[in-house]
């Protein structure tokens, strides 16, 4: 709102007004022009909401840590964490358009702790150089039969039942000769394979295995695995597989191991740390596996001891709502 007021000539004594612009009062000399108007209110109030949001948003970032387990919160949160930094951009984007530089100052103290919090976890890369052993796992769903992963020389499927399992052994087979399988969790190798060994983690049934694989340059532990599910309100029966799971590769002395599965666990879920202090991920940037059609998170891991990664990738394949995941091994 602009409010003109014409000149007024006192004849010595200063001549003034009450001049209301919106809800201000303001008491000025009656000389030249007073601009006055809700623009510097709108400025304020933007400047005010982009920063209250920029701290409850570093605040979750930051703070993820202390939400409570049990619940499924944290899982939930931790899960999709990385996906924090997309309205820490939006938040960027409207103080621009507000023009607000306290708000683009505000705006950098959630991407802040987002640097330094969240991307390490999510920028893994290959170390490089050449890679004699391919591993694949992927979660086959409904309607998969790993037809994509036969070029591979070690392959870790969950989810093979009744449905899919003639069909998996028949594309498999030909080029992976040893396999061996509990449950639902199948290990398909070029190489062979001896000492299978069934793994009840705390699901009251087997659906975990462990072999030794006889690799041109030397035998290797492979763990095959499949954890239960989180369900919102109920991640204890995930826990207590993740945390027998974690119990056997840490007591495990094998100098060369390789865990394939789904662990139904986010790389940046806290509970994965533990076992992360004995193996560590082979995978390229974040690597999200689910669900296929649009990656959000990566419950889908190749965990390595004793072997170096030189490359990894995702791959989709016919009828699974989890992309694989792949790497390609070399020595260390």
């Amino acid at each position: 709102m602009v409010l003109t007021v014409p000149h007024l000539r006192g004849t010595g004594a200063d001549v003034s007004r009450s001049v209301v612009c919106g809800s201000w009062r303001l008491k000025k000399p009656l000389i030249g022009n007073v601009h006055c108007g809700p623009m510097h209110r709108e400025l304020k109030r933007g400047d005010l909401l982009v920063t209250a949001v920029a701290v409850l948003l570093a605040g979750a970032l930051a703070g993820h840590g202390l939400l409570p387990e049990g619940s499924g919160i944290s899982q939930l949160v931790e899960s999709f964490l990385p996906w924090l930094a997309v309205p820490v951009v939006l938040l960027a984007v409207v103080a621009g358009l507000l023009r607000s530089r306290i708000g683009l100052c505000a705006a950098l103290l959630p991407a802040l702790v987002c640097a330094v919090l969240v991307v390490p976890d999510l920028v893994v890369l290959p170390e490089g150089g050449t890679g004699e052993l391919r591993v694949a796992t992927q979660n086959l769903g409904a309607g998969g039969n790993a037809a994509e992963l036969t070029g591979n020389d070690l392959v870790s499927l969950q989810e093979v039942t009744d449905r899919n399992r003639t069909a998996v052994a028949r594309t498999l087979r030909p080029k992976l000769r040893y396999h061996v399988d509990v449950g639902t969790v199948g290990l398909w190798s070029r190489y062979p394979v001896s000492a299978p060994d069934r793994l009840d983690l705390g699901q009251g049934w087997p659906r975990a295995l462990r072999a030794t694989v006889h690799l041109p340059d030397g035998p290797a532990t492979v763990y095959a695995a499949h954890l239960a599910s989180v369900r919102f309100g109920d991640v204890e029966r995930r826990n207590r597989t993740l945390t027998e799971l974690t119990e056997l590769i840490t007591s495990d002395r094998s100098p060369r191991l390789i865990l394939l599965g789904d662990l139904n666990t986010a790389s940046t879920d806290r509970a994965l740390r533990p076992m992360l202090d004995s193996v560590r991920e082979a995978r390229s940037g974040p690597g999200f596996t689910w669900p296929s059609a649009f990656p959000l998170t990566r419950p889908d891991h190749i965990l390595i001891r004793g072997f170096r990664t030189a490359a990894a990738s995702v791959r989709a394949t016919t009828g699974s709502d989890h992309l694989a995941a792949i790497a390609a091994l070399g020595a260390p």
